[in-house]
């Protein structure tokens, strides 16, 4: 019988990648405080244990040197993990993301691989201001070369990661704080689910319907999942019955799951904790409009989002431009009231 028990977020990482470890020696970890201290986010807890130090490696602060060094292990048939302890870091090691790991398959004629995983902690909601608060996955779905995946749960969790080692072109897991189920931190219980205890991987590009509904589609990803289905349940007590679509990966990008959800529905709300500006959530909303043929839409499309701005220190100014459960359900509940204009 499989065995199965609830794990965080962050045990199912953990859990992932040890499996991994013992299954394949060329799978290694680096990275600041990834070692003694298990990640700051408790992403590899008990692994230098298990493992030692010369497969745990703790790094100096220095993102270019490490994730460099990742891409070079790669290319000569390792498969790294590294961690990135902030998303937000990206700036001071971009040119090691963008221009190296991203483009050297392609710059190799093929020749190379680069199985190299890239994880790191994205989201606000807990005072950490501008430099640590963002999610950004979008500004890595729009390079070539990377694939992205953001799951919303500890099941998604591990068998993305599991998929995201064994994968031979980098793979970018972004891993939202509120979701790692770390005691010192609040976050959203429902991404504490059931994991079983063998390993398995679960395929990218595959959107997950975490709620079926007949009357509005919500698109989202990461934390915003679980606001979601919180919105739905109080959404279903007024009367109104929500879809929710997680797409559980960037790149690739399951469209098909989307188009047939907002085909039987008609009305969707595209929520996401990245900007709103030239990010998924205009993406989403662009694909649908292309490929939904035929179907007539029973309002226009919304998006939410977070606006322009650096996310604030301030708690009151941070719960304002970061998406809230309070106000997925006024959005569903403006698209309800809605009804599209005829043609003039």
């Amino acid at each position: 019988m499989t065995a199965e028990r609830k794990l965080t977020m962050a045990q199912a990482v953990a859990e992932a990648i040890g499996q991994e470890m013992e299954r394949d020696q060329k799978v290694f970890v680096l990275g600041e405080d990834i070692g003694r201290y298990g990640g700051i986010f408790s992403a590899t807890g008990g692994l230098l244990d298990r493992f030692g130090p010369e497969r745990i490696m703790d790094t100096p602060i220095s993102e270019t040197a490490f994730i460099g060094a990742a891409t070079g292990a790669a290319a000569e048939g390792m498969r790294p993990i590294a961690e990135l302890m902030f998303v937000d870091f990206f700036g001071v090691c971009m040119d090691q993301i963008y221009n190296h790991l991203a483009k050297n398959i392609y710059m190799s004629g093929g020749s190379l691989k680069l199985p190299v995983v890239l994880m790191t902690a994205i989201g606000g909601g807990y005072g950490d201001a501008a430099q640590h608060s963002q999610c950004l996955y979008s500004v890595f779905a729009h390079v070539p070369g990377l694939k992205v995946v953001v799951p919303s749960n500890a099941y998604d969790a591990k068998g993305l990661m599991t998929q995201a080692i064994r994968d031979d072109s980098p793979v970018m897991v972004f891993l939202h704080k509120g979701l790692m189920g770390l005691p010192w931190m609040q976050y959203y219980e429902g991404a504490t689910t059931t994991v079983p205890a063998e390993a398995y991987a679960l395929p990218f590009g595959q959107a997950a319907v975490v709620r079926e509904g007949k009357d509005l589609t919500i698109v989202t990803i990461s934390q915003m999942v679980q606001k979601a289905l919180l919105a739905a349940q109080t959404l279903q007590a007024q009367g109104v019955d929500v879809e929710v679509i997680d797409l559980r990966t960037l790149v690739p990008l399951d469209v098909d799951t989307v188009i047939r959800s907002v085909a039987k529905t008609g009305r969707l709300l595209v929520a996401d904790e990245d900007y709103l500006n030239f990010g998924l959530s205009g993406e989403i909303a662009a694909l649908v409009a292309e490929r939904l043929d035929g179907v007539v839409l029973k309002a226009p499309i919304r998006r939410l989002g977070v606006p322009g701005v650096p996310i604030p220190y301030s708690r009151p100014l941070e719960q304002a431009v970061i998406p809230s459960v309070e106000r997925l359900v006024d959005a569903c509940r403006s698209l309800i009231g809605a009804r599209m204009k005829a043609a003039a």
